[in-house]
């Protein structure tokens, strides 16, 4: 039988919830002004029922220096525990621009080590190869 380590409360409650983790086959890139904050061909796209599709950008292609993490924090019970990032460059700055699931339920172990941005703070740029 297999167990979960650390299984979602969400699909427990509610298994014909559907969530999709795939690869996006081009390159995305994030951008705050005119600097870039990430880009990347190893993007992964979450889909959500009722939510717009969102990229989710492996850290190693993310530009930390730009980013600075806040205190924020918010649940999801499908996914977990999400950590926020702030953003400065280019002389502009953005506030919880950026989110990540670092130790997610084992449903979503894909998106682990990925952050995601909100589209009304920054450019997002989806090239389809």
């Amino acid at each position: 039988m297999n167990i979960a380590a650390n299984p979602s409360p969400g699909f427990q409650r509610n298994p014909g919830r559907s969530i999709t983790v795939e690869p996006f086959a081009g390159v995305v890139t994030v951008r705050l002004a005119d600097s870039i904050l990430a880009s990347t061909d190893k993007a992964l796209v979450l889909r959500e029922e009722n939510y717009p599709a969102v990229f989710y950008i492996p850290f190693e292609d993310i530009y930390f220096e730009f980013m600075k993490r806040t205190d924020a924090s918010t649940h999801c019970p499908y996914k977990g525990d999400a950590s926020y990032w702030s953003a400065s460059a280019g002389g502009e700055g953005a506030v919880n621009v950026m989110w990540a699931y670092e130790n997610p339920y084992d449903e979503m172990a894909r998106i682990k080590d990925h952050g995601a941005f909100y589209p009304d703070k920054v450019s997002i740029d989806a090239a389809p190869a």
